[in-house]
């Protein structure tokens, strides 16, 4: 394989506009554009290769012509399944040597797929794909989502006010357990809860009292802090639970019905929403599809009766004395997606949590499944996809602009063909990678459950390959959808993983790259943590001590510059440099395009000649639309020009970018011209 970034200029294609239509329809014609470099070769003949139930078929593709020293070409076929894949077979006149093997004149294939350019054949996994399915809310893909969990994010005013006689009895309460002076005290605690104070009790990362800390925070602090939330340029709220539970984070859910009290009860999230609304912004929830809680008033019934409905709702042993639950963790009885009552209960009923949160009054814009991966999934039954099609089906019945996203950690592309989840929450193709190549010194933190002590240091053509190999078997439109994350509430922060300063290098790339960039609460202060539990941290609203990095700036800049940029939020993107210290990346559009360089040391750049056309070239004459330290362009005419100066035809110029050190930059280019198609 050749790396993108590693040779000059290469052949390109994406999903964007640029190259492929944004929708199609099964049955009808689907025309594709290929481009390439004339400073690569010229191909003599180019084919489409695409599969058409179950078989290849390769269609001629023709000339379009040349512009800024491209060749384009197009190629057209049927789509034939509601899942169109293909990739690309260029014939190549060889100009011998001993780096090709073949004599001058004789023809080299190369096979372009969405993993890059091969001198082989290629398996079909990672070919491009574009799907007939409905495209997913255009607020998603535009979006910038801020993650929150609401025990650690803030506190109402209102916090201090007594609970409904029906809450949890308060336990454990003294004068060291209210908030510290500024904030109202907290609310009782309930009776599975160690009550923690806001700004001076430490979370605890790993130990018995982890899950049940509380801290106190609810919706309506989440409703008063909803400037800060658009100061940073988010539109998308997404929370974590909200359901009554037995833990802090309420994955153990002890119904679906109603809002957890310690959070304000259904009110409190009718006030957020509205509010939120008012704002333009998008409020979505987080439901557990694969298990429930053990306190869960369907598991209660089932584990007291075996001949009852809920019975089977769960997964029991032939003596009902044992039961399958996620990980073997017995507070999270597994769900049974087999059993047809489920269905209905969970799904299908007026007043299933899938449903009811999505109508008035509460108004939800969508929903983040937990665990969607390992949903409906158990030894050798397989619902999966099942289970994602009839959520999807329920969810577009009610509002067809609501959002669909599933956690799937690992390599999530098989189960994401853009038919029920819009986009997943991956760590796979973008979060692993960038954490290895900004690694710094932490001690141990935990890398994703995996038995290494951290993420293992890597160069910038390892974070490439491993992006493209985890990313390329996803459609061009759930890409876009995918949730590019530096950390989340299960994971540890970027502060303490990457280099220092690594944070803001990666938030750039997160903003730029295809994607969702979502930012959890607390990373605009640059909180720390080692894992999941230890990164969610109380926001430090009232002790400034606690803010070790203010990102704000950063964060609203970001978010900005993506909304005001179309080639961050629907562009292609074409690598231009991954080596060592340094990576780089144009995003692109007919009108406007976005070259990104991000290294994490100092370093030097030299684009290839005929990487960028002329204009865009002179473009980077100006200051960046954003950087995070100084960066040094030079631009190089090509030998032989007037006055040793870049005229705007000099296909032959390139440009020499460098840094001092760690340093992220982004400048706006004129976008991609594309020839006139000859008649």
């Amino acid at each position: 394989m050749t790396l993108p970034g590693s040779a000059g200029p290469l052949p390109h294609h994406d999903g964007s506009a640029l190259y492929a239509p944004g929708h199609v329809e099964q049955g009808a014609e689907l025309r594709l554009r290929l481009r390439v470099p004339a400073v690569w070769g010229r191909p003599a003949r180019i084919w489409l290769r695409s599969i058409h139930d179950g078989e290849p078929r390769y269609d001629p593709a023709r000339s379009l012509g040349e512009a800024d020293g491209w060749a384009w070409w197009e190629a057209a076929t049927v789509v034939t399944n509601p899942v169109a894949r293909y990739r690309f077979l260029l014939e190549v006149p060889d100009a011998g040597g001993a780096a090709t093997g073949g004599a001058a004149g004789s023809l080299r294939y190369w096979s372009l797929n969405a993993q890059g350019l091969f001198r082989r054949d290629v398996s079909d996994y990672a070919d491009f794909r574009i799907t007939t399915f409905r495209p997913a809310p255009e607020w998603l893909r535009r979006g910038t989502m801020y993650q929150i969990f609401p025990d650690r994010f803030a506190r109402s005013a209102r916090s201090s006010q007594n609970l409904p006689a029906q809450n949890p009895p308060a336990q454990n309460l003294s004068a060291d357990n209210l908030s510290a002076p500024g904030p109202a005290p907290e609310r009782p605690a309930p009776d599975w809860a160690v009550p923690c104070n806001w700004d001076s009790t430490e979370v605890d990362g790993s130990g018995p009292q982890t899950p049940y800390q509380y801290y106190g925070g609810d919706l309506r602090g989440i409703t008063e802090r909803l400037d800060h939330i658009q100061q940073l340029g988010a539109d998308v709220i997404y929370l974590t639970p909200f359901f009554p539970a037995r833990s802090n984070h309420r994955y153990d859910a002890a119904t679906f019905s109603c809002v957890d009290l310690l959070l304000g009860g259904d009110e409190a999230l009718v006030e957020l929403v509205e509010a939120a609304h008012a704002r333009g912004l998008r409020v979505m929830g987080d439901l557990t599809a694969n298990h429930s809680g053990d306190a869960h008033e369907w598991f209660r019934r089932a584990l007291a009766d075996p001949a009852s409905e809920e019975s089977g709702y769960y997964y029991f042993n032939a003596e009902h004395t044992e039961y399958e639950s996620w990980y073997g963790v017995r507070s999270l009885p597994k769900l049974n997606w087999a059993s047809q009552g489920l269905r209905e209960k969970f799904v299908l009923d007026d007043d299933s949590p899938v449903a009811r949160w999505l109508r008035p009054p509460f108004n939800l814009d969508g929903w983040r499944i937990d665990v969607g991966n390992m949903t409906g999934r158990l030894g050798g039954t397989d619902l999966n996809q099942d289970v994602a099609r009839l959520i999807a089906d329920r969810v577009r019945s009610i509002n067809p602009d609501a959002a669909l996203l599933a956690e799937a950690t690992n390599d999530a592309a098989p189960d994401f063909s853009g038919e029920h989840w819009h986009g997943a929450m991956t760590y796979s193709n973008f979060t692993r990678p960038l954490w290895s190549w900004l690694a710094g010194d932490a001690g141990h933190v935990n890398f994703f459950g995996t038995p290494l002590p951290g993420p293992n240091r890597t160069a910038a053509e390892d974070f490439l390959a491993t992006h493209l190999d985890l990313a390329a078997a996803f459609s061009w439109d759930v890409r876009q959808q995918n949730m590019n994350a530096l950390n989340s509430h299960d994971t540890a922060r970027a502060a303490t993983v990457m280099i220092d300063g690594g944070q803001r290098l990666g938030a750039l790339l997160m903003f730029t790259l295809p994607g969702v960039p979502v930012v959890f609460a607390g990373d605009e202060f640059g909180l720390k943590g080692d894992n999941g539990e230890s990164s969610r941290t109380p926001m430090p609203w009232t002790d400034p001590g606690r803010i070790l990095s203010d990102l704000r700036a950063d964060y609203a800049a970001l978010s900005t510059l993506r909304r005001e940029q179309p080639a961050l939020t629907g562009g292609g993107v074409r690598w231009l440099h991954a080596r060592g210290d340094v990576l780089a990346f144009v995003r692109e559009t007919a009108r406007s395009s976005v070259l990104v360089v991000v290294a994490r040391a100092a370093a030097e750049v030299k684009l290839a000649p005929g990487t960028l056309a002329a204009a865009q070239l002179a473009a980077l004459a100006r200051r960046p639309a954003y950087a995070t330290a100084d960066v040094d362009v030079a631009l190089i005419p090509s030998p032989g020009q007037p006055g040793g100066q870049m005229s705007s035809d000099d296909a032959g110029g390139t440009a020499l970018i460098c840094t001092r050190g760690p340093a992220a930059a982004a400048w706006v280019l004129p976008g991609t011209r594309v020839p006139v198609p000859r008649t």
